[in-house]
Order: structure tokens, then C-alpha cells, then sequence
């Protein structure tokens, strides 16, 4: 099965400029914990629901000054729309992320993946439990969520 057979495509994308508080809101508003963050329609990092608290409001930070680009992740870790969707369960289980950003072969933006999608959308049992368990072996750390 294809990554865009699965993936959500109502994805909203969020400027680097943006304000930590807006980015919080707008998580709230949508019932994401997960944000890409771009500049256009090109991806340069994600945000997490856990990257604006571990890395924004434990330091210190103001959520009214501090941005997006203060807390997001810019290690970027995707897919491609037409890679297996057990090549995108491996990626999250290596890297230790429940969500991926999908792109096209231009790398643009096209929509995420979750662990929940592959849980629900996929009928193999045995990826998504070992999918599973790899990722939430790492949870101890601090990197992308």
C-alpha cells in the first residue's frame, strides 16, 4: 500500500515567524499536536506540541515573543507519496517519530502520516505492532516527537 492512500492531506502549514502562543492556539483549534512548519510550500522543520513545552515554556520562554523557529525541529524526516506505506513504519520506528511530513518528488508539502494511519488505514497487524513498539522504546529522550 502507497503513502497516499493513507496519509491525511488537510495539513496546515505554519510560518517560522509565527508566534509559539498562535502555533499553540492553532493546535488546539485543529486537534493536532503536530505542525509542519514552511516557508512557501517547502518544509524546513516540524513542531510538536512537546517541542513548544520542552524547548519554549521549560526554558523560560515568553509564548507571546518566542517563535516557531525558537522550539520547531529542523532535522527534517519524511516521505514520499509513493513509497510502501512499511517503508514510512520503518522510518518512524528508526527515528522514533509517530508523525511524518509527505511530499511529492518536488518536494512539496502534501500531507502527513501517523502512526495512527497506518494503525487504522493498513490491515498488517504485525508492522504496526512492531512499528509501535520500536518508537515508544526511545520516548525517554528528548528529540522529535
Amino acid at each position: 500500500m502507497k503513502i497516499r492512500e493513507i496519509m491525511t492531506t488537510d495539513v496546515e502549514i505554519v510560518r517560522a515567524e509565527m508566534p509559539l502562543r498562535e502555533a499553540a492556539r492553532l493546535m488546539r483549534d485543529v486537534d493536532t499536536g503536530f505542525l509542519p512548519v514552511g516557508e512557501e510550500d517547502r518544509l524546513i522543520g516540524t513542531l510538536t506540541d512537546r517541542d513548544i513545552v520542552v524547548r519554549a515554556i521549560a526554558e523560560g520562554r515568553d509564548p507571546d515573543t518566542a517563535t516557531v523557529r525558537d522550539a520547531m525541529t529542523d532535522e527534517l524526516v519524511f516521505c514520499y507519496e509513493d513509497q510502501e506505506t512499511s517503508e514510512a513504519a520503518q522510518l518512524m520506528a528508526e527515528r522514533q517519530v509517530r508523525r511524518l511530513p509527505v511530499v511529492d518528488r518536488d518536494k512539496r508539502l502534501i500531507g502527513i502520516v501517523s502512526q495512527g494511519d497506518l494503525a487504522t488505514r493498513t490491515s498488517d497487524d504485525d508492522l504496526v505492532g512492531q512499528t509501535v513498539e520500536e518508537i515508544s522504546e526511545g520516548r525517554g529522550r528528548t528529540g522529535p516527537a
